[in-house]
């Protein structure tokens, strides 16, 4: 029998329906796990198993919920009342919100366990989980790489088999991107279909949580908790929210799937080339229909996030100063000065690095030259997926142009870490669903991803397409040696 932490969520679900499974006892393996591994992987910044069970203990009161007893973790810019919340960053050093953010509360109401707190990206700025105050995750499937970023430690965890899911958020590619470097499911919802009340905001228009998960029935499990309209979020939308499990027919016949010119370009890594026109012609096989479509704006989906992206996360950031809560600089001459010592001593490089970029790019003078002209572009990019949209279901491309790489490798050239997001970040800036599944392997045996696109509020058609290749694979059963 295989170890219950091993185990998917909707494996436990059943086998704790008819009592082969003690949620206690599946709560006490998972926390064992963490002894054993995390001092290698590194992917909490949190776990607390006293609370942990307290959690389960008032789950277990009710015995009733979608996911009851299933042990989630949670990335650590996600709200939990009275729990330490710090976005990795110095700045939040003591933050316990008051409240809890939406999507705890529908995992609660459901059953679910949390178990603590992943470590991540400092405020989310990064694609590699290496800007933590804490200092980095390491990738389960070789502890000297990257898991990706900024959801490292959620995706980092879910691969090792420390929690049977997770919580991340995506901003440019913050899900999707670690799941392909660590070998799972990483589903980034359409934008307004989860809400974000309770997440810390880095890009109020490009941020969407979503679940990381061992494989896609769990993902749309999760789905199913986690979405649907809230008035507590100004930016949720009120749409039905369709029972996702139905779309998990392992049919794809008659399936239009687009394939991107745009995505197969100079920079690609021959490996993640290959595993992927493998992965289309297991859809071929299946019935699908395949053509080629075009997102002529792809090439400016980089430099058009790294203005928007920035400016936004300065404008949230300004909150930050040592007045409130979190890190204060202990001595300061004046009011003024505490300000300046407290975000210069609180801040990491990477968060400066976006905020002076924010800031410059919202000042008198250049707001129209940038931003403006940005916001232009964007536009553009959301009516190439439009246009293409009306051809096809699905758009399949790889997730990262790159398996992952050595920790510290790209520490020290900002823009080369910056295009790792270069195939995520278009389905943010045009609001539209997208998830990624494990396709391959390098030749030295590291995990590549495939990335499925729909359109708005489709994410039906998702996991349609995800889990037919899925059920024809089995690239998500194989596990890293730890």
């Amino acid at each position: 029998m295989k170890e219950l932490y091993s185990l998917s969520a909707h494996e436990l679900q059943k086998m704790i329906a008819v009592g082969e499974v003690d949620p206690a006892t599946l709560l006490d393996a998972i926390f064992d796990r963490i002894g054993s591994l995390d001092k290698k992987v590194r992917a909490f910044a949190l776990a607390d198993k006293t609370k942990a069970n307290d959690r389960l203990k008032r789950a277990s009161e009710k015995k009733l919920g979608r996911l009851y007893g299933i042990p989630i973790l949670v990335k650590d810019n996600i709200c939990v009342k009275d729990e330490a919340t710090t976005c990795a960053s110095k700045i939040l050093a003591g933050f316990r919100p008051t409240y809890d953010a939406t999507v705890i509360r529908k995992l609660e109401d459901e059953g679910a366990v949390l178990i603590g707190k992943a470590n991540m990206d400092e405020f989310a700025f990064g694609s590699s989980c290496e800007t933590s105050c804490y200092g980095p995750t390491r990738n389960p499937w070789d502890l000297e790489r990257i898991p990706g970023g900024s959801s490292g430690g959620s995706v980092a965890a879910v691969a090792a088999d420390e929690t049977i899911a997770a919580l991340g958020s995506d901003t440019g590619g913050s899900i999707r991107q670690p799941a392909s470097l660590c070998g799972v499911v990483g589903l980034k919802p359409t934008y307004g279909r989860v809400s974000r009340y309770g997440l810390i905001a880095f890009a109020s228009s490009l941020d969407q949580i979503g679940p990381i998960t061992k494989d896609v029935r769990d993902a749309a499990l999760i789905l199913n908790v986690i979405a649907g309209y809230d008035e507590m979020d100004s930016t949720s939308v009120d749409v039905p929210v369709p029972d996702y499990t139905k779309s998990l027919t392992n049919d794809v016949k008659g399936l239009r799937i687009g394939v991107p010119k745009e995505y197969f370009i100079k920079g690609l890594d021959k490996d993640i080339e290959n595993s992927v026109k493998k992965a289309i012609d297991v859809f071929k096989k299946l019935g699908a229909k395949v053509s080629e479509v075009s997102l002529p704006h792809t090439e400016y989906a980089v430099s058009t996030y790294y203005i928007i992206a920035p400016a936004e996360a300065s404008s949230n950031l300004a909150r930050f100063d040592g007045v409130g809560y979190g890190f204060r600089a202990k001595e300061s001459a004046d009011l003024i000065d505490m300000y300046l010592k407290t975000r210069s001593e609180g801040f990491g490089d990477e968060a400066k690095r976006r905020i002076l970029l924010g800031t410059y790019c919202l000042s008198s003078g250049y707001y129209d030259a940038y931003y403006l002209k940005a916001l232009k572009v964007r536009t553009k990019i959301k009516e190439d997926f439009d246009k293409a949209f009306k051809d096809c279901d699905c758009i399949v491309t790889p997730t990262s142009p790159t398996a992952a790489f050595k920790i510290g490798e790209r520490m020290d050239d900002p823009l080369s870490m910056y295009l790792s997001d270069v195939y995520t970040i278009p389905a943010n800036m045009a609001g539209i669903p997208a998830i990624s599944v494990p396709c391959g392997f390098t030749a030295n045996g590291l995990p590549i991803g495939l990335q499925i696109l729909a359109k708005a509020f489709d994410e039906g058609a998702i996991f349609r397409a995800a889990y037919a290749f899925e059920q024809n694979t089995d690239f998500h059963l194989r596990k890293p040696k730890l």
